[in-house]
Protein backbone atom coordinates (compact mmCIF):
# COMPACT_ATOMS: atom_id res chain seq x y z
CA UNK A 1 0.00 0.00 0.00
CA UNK A 2 2.83 2.11 0.90
CA UNK A 3 4.54 1.55 -2.65
CA UNK A 4 1.36 2.39 -4.41
CA UNK A 5 0.64 5.65 -2.53
CA UNK A 6 4.37 6.57 -2.90
CA UNK A 7 4.40 5.76 -6.68
CA UNK A 8 0.80 7.85 -7.17
CA UNK A 9 2.70 10.54 -5.25
CA UNK A 10 5.60 10.51 -7.47
CA UNK A 11 3.67 10.65 -11.09
CA UNK A 12 1.71 13.46 -9.34
CA UNK A 13 4.59 15.47 -8.71
CA UNK A 14 5.95 14.44 -12.02
CA UNK A 15 2.98 15.59 -14.01
CA UNK A 16 2.13 19.31 -12.05
CA UNK A 17 5.32 20.49 -14.05
CA UNK A 18 4.79 18.95 -17.14
CA UNK A 19 1.00 20.74 -17.22
CA UNK A 20 2.79 24.01 -15.68
CA UNK A 21 5.07 23.79 -18.29
CA UNK A 22 2.43 22.95 -20.83
CA UNK A 23 -0.47 25.55 -19.92
CA UNK A 24 1.51 28.35 -21.62
CA UNK A 25 -0.45 31.59 -23.62
CA UNK A 26 1.40 30.79 -26.24
CA UNK A 27 -0.25 29.84 -30.06
CA UNK A 28 -2.79 30.60 -32.15
CA UNK A 29 -6.48 31.22 -30.37
CA UNK A 30 -10.36 31.49 -31.15
CA UNK A 31 -13.00 32.60 -28.90
CA UNK A 32 -16.75 33.89 -28.62
CA UNK A 33 -17.64 37.37 -26.32
CA UNK A 34 -21.14 38.83 -25.25
CA UNK A 35 -21.14 41.75 -23.26
CA UNK A 36 -22.25 45.69 -22.33
CA UNK A 37 -22.60 48.22 -25.01
CA UNK A 38 -22.78 51.79 -24.84
CA UNK A 39 -22.69 54.10 -27.91
CA UNK A 40 -22.15 57.71 -27.42
CA UNK A 41 -23.10 60.17 -30.30
CA UNK A 42 -24.65 63.64 -30.87
CA UNK A 43 -27.10 62.01 -33.18
CA UNK A 44 -28.96 60.05 -31.05
CA UNK A 45 -32.19 61.75 -29.46
CA UNK A 46 -30.95 61.08 -25.69
CA UNK A 47 -26.93 61.35 -26.23
CA UNK A 48 -26.22 57.37 -25.54
CA UNK A 49 -28.00 54.32 -25.60
CA UNK A 50 -27.06 50.98 -24.21
CA UNK A 51 -27.01 47.38 -25.99
CA UNK A 52 -25.54 43.77 -26.13
CA UNK A 53 -22.33 43.25 -28.25
CA UNK A 54 -21.70 39.99 -29.21
CA UNK A 55 -19.18 38.12 -31.57
CA UNK A 56 -15.81 36.32 -32.13
CA UNK A 57 -12.23 36.87 -32.58
CA UNK A 58 -9.38 34.97 -33.08
CA UNK A 59 -5.44 35.37 -32.47
CA UNK A 60 -2.29 34.72 -31.75
CA UNK A 61 -0.30 34.81 -28.84
CA UNK A 62 3.85 34.64 -28.03
CA UNK A 63 4.92 33.95 -24.36
CA UNK A 64 8.37 34.82 -23.65
CA UNK A 65 9.56 34.08 -19.66
CA UNK A 66 6.43 35.98 -18.17
CA UNK A 67 5.87 38.78 -20.80
CA UNK A 68 2.64 37.35 -23.29
CA UNK A 69 2.60 39.97 -26.84
CA UNK A 70 -0.25 38.79 -29.52
CA UNK A 71 -1.88 40.21 -32.31
CA UNK A 72 -5.92 39.67 -33.08
CA UNK A 73 -8.88 40.54 -34.88
CA UNK A 74 -12.57 40.68 -34.15
CA UNK A 75 -15.64 40.98 -35.57
CA UNK A 76 -19.06 42.03 -33.65
CA UNK A 77 -22.66 43.08 -33.68
CA UNK A 78 -24.75 44.77 -31.75
CA UNK A 79 -28.22 45.51 -30.17
CA UNK A 80 -27.73 49.00 -29.54
CA UNK A 81 -30.50 51.02 -30.98
CA UNK A 82 -32.41 54.58 -30.44
CA UNK A 83 -35.71 55.84 -32.29
CA UNK A 84 -36.71 59.45 -32.67
CA UNK A 85 -39.89 60.74 -33.73
CA UNK A 86 -40.70 64.22 -34.67
CA UNK A 87 -37.27 65.38 -35.67
CA UNK A 88 -37.63 66.77 -38.27
CA UNK A 89 -41.43 67.06 -38.73
CA UNK A 90 -44.35 65.67 -37.27
CA UNK A 91 -44.90 61.97 -37.91
CA UNK A 92 -42.02 61.54 -39.15
CA UNK A 93 -39.31 58.56 -37.44
CA UNK A 94 -35.77 58.48 -37.23
CA UNK A 95 -33.84 54.80 -36.42
CA UNK A 96 -30.47 54.85 -35.83
CA UNK A 97 -27.89 51.78 -34.77
CA UNK A 98 -24.62 50.07 -34.18
CA UNK A 99 -24.36 47.30 -36.73
CA UNK A 100 -21.22 45.49 -37.04
CA UNK A 101 -17.76 46.33 -35.62
CA UNK A 102 -14.28 45.08 -36.82
CA UNK A 103 -11.12 45.19 -34.92
CA UNK A 104 -7.48 44.14 -35.43
CA UNK A 105 -4.75 45.45 -33.06
CA UNK A 106 -2.50 43.93 -30.38
CA UNK A 107 -1.76 43.47 -26.74
CA UNK A 108 0.61 42.79 -24.00
CA UNK A 109 1.03 41.13 -20.62
CA UNK A 110 2.42 39.59 -18.26
CA UNK A 111 1.48 35.74 -16.41
CA UNK A 112 0.34 36.26 -12.82
CA UNK A 113 1.04 32.54 -11.28
CA UNK A 114 0.65 29.54 -13.57
CA UNK A 115 -3.06 30.10 -15.47
CA UNK A 116 -4.08 34.42 -15.23
CA UNK A 117 -2.50 36.88 -17.84
CA UNK A 118 -3.44 40.76 -17.47
CA UNK A 119 -3.39 42.29 -20.59
CA UNK A 120 -3.30 45.88 -22.13
CA UNK A 121 -4.41 46.31 -26.05
CA UNK A 122 -5.05 48.66 -29.27
CA UNK A 123 -5.62 48.95 -32.78
CA UNK A 124 -7.86 49.77 -35.30
CA UNK A 125 -11.88 49.91 -35.15
CA UNK A 126 -14.58 50.19 -37.92
CA UNK A 127 -17.74 50.07 -37.14
CA UNK A 128 -21.45 50.42 -39.05
CA UNK A 129 -23.62 53.05 -38.23
CA UNK A 130 -27.23 52.30 -39.71
CA UNK A 131 -29.70 55.15 -40.12
CA UNK A 132 -33.35 54.80 -41.27
CA UNK A 133 -35.53 58.21 -41.71
CA UNK A 134 -39.14 57.48 -42.51
CA UNK A 135 -42.06 59.97 -43.61
CA UNK A 136 -45.11 60.81 -45.22
CA UNK A 137 -42.81 61.69 -47.96
CA UNK A 138 -39.78 59.92 -47.26
CA UNK A 139 -38.26 56.84 -46.56
CA UNK A 140 -34.35 57.52 -46.43
CA UNK A 141 -32.19 54.41 -45.26
CA UNK A 142 -28.18 54.94 -45.04
CA UNK A 143 -24.90 52.81 -43.54
CA UNK A 144 -21.59 54.67 -42.87
CA UNK A 145 -18.42 52.58 -42.09
CA UNK A 146 -16.46 54.84 -40.02
CA UNK A 147 -13.09 54.28 -38.25
CA UNK A 148 -11.50 54.82 -35.18
CA UNK A 149 -9.33 53.37 -32.27
CA UNK A 150 -9.52 51.21 -29.68
CA UNK A 151 -7.69 50.63 -26.01
CA UNK A 152 -8.85 48.39 -23.16
CA UNK A 153 -7.39 46.08 -20.85
CA UNK A 154 -8.78 42.43 -19.37
CA UNK A 155 -7.65 39.66 -17.66
CA UNK A 156 -7.75 35.59 -18.62
CA UNK A 157 -7.94 32.57 -16.67
CA UNK A 158 -6.92 29.13 -17.96
CA UNK A 159 -9.29 26.57 -16.84
CA UNK A 160 -7.09 23.83 -18.64
CA UNK A 161 -4.36 23.74 -21.01
CA UNK A 162 -6.67 24.54 -23.75
CA UNK A 163 -9.71 26.14 -22.76
CA UNK A 164 -9.97 30.18 -20.90
CA UNK A 165 -12.00 32.75 -19.79
CA UNK A 166 -11.37 35.91 -20.01
CA UNK A 167 -13.13 39.67 -18.84
CA UNK A 168 -12.19 43.02 -20.77
CA UNK A 169 -13.32 46.02 -20.88
CA UNK A 170 -12.38 48.73 -24.17
CA UNK A 171 -13.19 52.29 -25.42
CA UNK A 172 -13.58 52.73 -28.73
CA UNK A 173 -14.12 55.98 -30.50
CA UNK A 174 -14.88 57.22 -34.13
CA UNK A 175 -14.69 60.01 -35.96
CA UNK A 176 -16.24 60.92 -39.40
CA UNK A 177 -16.86 64.14 -40.98
CA UNK A 178 -18.16 62.85 -44.01
CA UNK A 179 -20.97 61.51 -42.10
CA UNK A 180 -21.00 63.49 -39.07
CA UNK A 181 -20.50 61.35 -36.96
CA UNK A 182 -18.60 61.74 -33.71
CA UNK A 183 -19.24 58.33 -31.65
CA UNK A 184 -17.91 57.01 -28.78
CA UNK A 185 -18.33 53.61 -27.12
CA UNK A 186 -17.88 51.65 -24.07
CA UNK A 187 -17.75 48.05 -23.47
CA UNK A 188 -17.24 45.24 -21.10
CA UNK A 189 -17.28 41.77 -22.04
CA UNK A 190 -17.10 38.04 -21.25
CA UNK A 191 -15.75 35.83 -23.20
CA UNK A 192 -14.93 32.26 -23.32
CA UNK A 193 -11.99 30.28 -25.56
CA UNK A 194 -9.68 27.86 -26.86
CA UNK A 195 -6.05 27.98 -27.05
CA UNK A 196 -4.78 25.64 -30.22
Amino acid sequence: MRKLILAALVASAAATPAFAQDATFSGPRAESIVGWDHVGDDSLSNGSRDGVVYGGQIGYDYQAGKAVFGVEGEITGATTKDTANGVLVAGDRLKASAGRDLYVGGRAGFVVGERALIYAKGGYTNARFNTHYTSTTSDIEDHDNVGGWRVGAGAEVKLNDKVYLKGEYRYSKYDSDSAGIDAKRHQVVGGVGVRF
